[in-house]
């Protein structure tokens, strides 16, 4: 059986620190690792009109 990540379309970020404190690197993250989410100030917005309107 053929390995599934010899098809990956790109290389995955760089990670810090082990076990439960993994994290990706940010200063290996960008556009070409699927990092670009231009509507994401939108979206903070709209989930925090969202937040205020229903509080729990």
């Amino acid at each position: 059986m053929a390995d599934p990540l010899d098809k990956a379309t790109s290389k995955a970020p760089a990670t810090l620190g082990e076990g439960c404190l993994s994290r990706y690197d940010p200063e290996d993250m960008g556009p070409e690792v699927g990092t670009e989410f231009p509507d994401a100030a939108q979206l903070w917005e709209k989930l925090q009109q969202d937040s205020d309107e229903n509080p729990e």
